[in-house]
């Protein structure tokens, strides 16, 4: 069984981005270490058009073969002209307003995701699928999300997108690693507790 992981960063106090989403304001603070980790444990977590610029186009994937994500997350690639942001994964964006792919390469799940998703999961394969955001796929997905990696950058932000659009659900997980950087990110993995 392929596993479903959760791959956000977000803010001291649990948000991934201002009340639309938009969390650009992270991206600044992502300096040479921070990117050297992302470039070596989590390559393909990276967009395309951001890994030719980084000279890692080629770099093999290391953790993942597909990415899931939702309309929000995927507009933002669309607003900058970029129809497959991860072209070197398997793409699947969650949508029930976009009716037709922009992109052979990105199918469009207007229904049944949590079905799609245990289908993915089933495949055989060592590589698993990321969850790339954001929160309301994050909550309509809570059950299925087999890992929890979370890059916590050491800003807070009062309010904004928490990092799970759901309801009051108390689930436990079991710290599996953690790595605290210079620039004084964090980033902790978690397993679903069975």
């Amino acid at each position: 069984m392929r596993k479903l992981t959760y791959f956000i960063a977000c803010s001291i106090d649990g948000f991934i981005g201002d009340e639309s989403g938009d969390a650009a304001f992270m991206i600044p603070l992502v300096d040479e270490e921070f990117l050297a980790y992302l470039k070596t444990e989590y390559p393909e977590t990276l967009p395309t058009h951001g890994r030719r610029p980084l000279g890692i186009d080629d770099l093999p994937n290391k953790k993942f073969d597909t990415v899931v994500q939702g309309r929000a997350s995927y507009d933002l690639a669309l607003k900058e002209g970029v129809t497959s942001p991860y072209a070197h994964l398997r793409e699947y964006v969650a949508s029930r307003t976009l009716t037709e792919s922009p992109d052979p390469n990105v199918e469009i799940v207007s229904d049944d995701l949590v079905g799609k998703v245990r289908e993915l999961k089933a495949e055989e394969g060592e590589l698993g699928i990321y969850l790339c955001g954001g929160s309301r796929i994050a909550g309509e997905l809570f059950d299925e999300i087999d890992e929890l990696v979370v890059k916590t950058y050491p800003i807070t932000l009062g309010t904004g997108m928490p990092m799970f659009g759901s309801g009051f659900s108390v689930t436990g997980f079991v710290l599996d690693d953690f790595r605290t950087f210079e620039n004084g990110i964090f980033v902790r993995t978690y397993s679903r507790k069975r």
